[in-house]
């Protein structure tokens, strides 16, 4: 049993691989679907040696399936954002714990103590819909700065722009956390040359917008909020961790999580740094859900453990998902 101290004391690689290996038996013994997959693989505890010979359960699962590797009753669910008709996944946490020490934790080893920033909060979509992590996050962080003008601003731009201008020329540290296409409509009304901000891109045009490249997409905002870098979140509904970047689109996880590459063709084979493929994600943090998923976003993973994201897969690009009959 780790508790969500044990997790996110995590300080070395080596620790990481022993902890990896002990989560993945305890999963398997716990998560009725997890266990399905790996069976349907013919991996267990018995031949999986290595960290590298883990099966990472498709992210789709989510979708169709109760991921949960603990007998406790939920205490949130959270789901993905999706049109209307659409499938999204649900993320049944047992235990918040673990979501709220892991996030908390990662943020202040990226930037520091929470309490030394003013929180702006422009992720309309999400607070448009309930059960969102990123807004359980954020609100978190919004409470813990203990900063009067930490807040969700959900379409006033007006109000958002003047509350930013004056903290920036304050010298108050501000942390602009915002939706991509909700990032760009403000730019395109108010001009900024900013000091003392980060500004945060959660990713996302939730089809209000044409899809950017990252270079293309962080100069206009760069240019636009007058900042030398655009830092970036990625996290997702499916897991308790997010990576963090400071710029140029590369990220860096923390302690308790790590990414590694698949082959688009072949998605049991791992691939070496440097090399284009499908994200895998391990993340400790999903102690009581699963922490082996494979995403559908595509990546490169360079040796000093940082990577990029680099696209999402088409659907009519995913192999090797005939498993998804469980």
């Amino acid at each position: 049993m780790f508790t969500a101290e044990d997790i996110i004391s995590i300080n070395s690689t080596k620790e990481f691989h022993r902890t990896a290996m002990k989560i993945f038996r305890f999963q398997f013994e716990h998560n009725e679907v997890y266990q399905k997959f790996c069976l349907l693989l013919e991996k267990t505890p018995a031949n999986v040696k290595h960290l590298t010979e883990i099966p990472f359960l498709p992210i789709e699962f989510f979708k169709s399936k109760e991921i949960v590797s603990s007998i406790q009753p939920v205490q949130a669910t959270f789901t993905s954002s999706g049109t209307t008709g659409q499938i999204t996944s649900k993320h049944r946490v047992t235990d918040l714990s673990y979501y709220e020490m892991s996030f908390r934790t990662a943020f202040s080893k990226f930037y520091g103590n929470i309490e030394d920033y003013a929180v702006l909060a422009l992720l309309p979509s999400y607070l448009e819909r309930d059960g969102s992590s990123l807004i359980y996050m954020v609100n978190d962080m919004i409470e813990n700065s203990q900063h009067p003008d930490s807040g969700f601003y959900l379409d006033d731009y007006e109000a958002l722009a003047q509350k930013l201008t004056t903290l920036d020329q304050q010298g108050q540290n501000v942390l602009l956390i915002g939706v991509t296409y909700a990032l760009l409509d403000m730019i395109e009304q108010y001009p900024f040359q900013l000091k003392n901000t980060i500004v945060m891109e959660t990713g996302g045009m939730k089809g209000r917008r044409r899809e950017m490249i990252r270079e293309e997409l962080h100069h206009i905002l760069s240019e636009g909020f007058g900042v030398q870098k655009i830092h970036s979140e990625y996290g997702m509904t499916e897991l308790l961790s997010q990576a963090y970047s400071m710029g140029d689109g590369v990220f860096e996880c923390p302690p308790w999580m790590d990414i590694l590459i698949r082959d688009t063709e072949d998605p049991l084979t791992l691939l070496k740094d440097g090399k284009i493929g499908g994200m895998n994600v391990i993340d400790l943090a999903n102690y009581n859900s699963c922490s082996f998923i494979a995403t559908q976003d595509l990546g490169k993973k360079y040796p000093d453990y940082s990577f990029e994201v680099l696209g999402r897969f088409d659907h009519s690009d995913v192999r090797g998902c005939n498993l998804m009959v469980l």
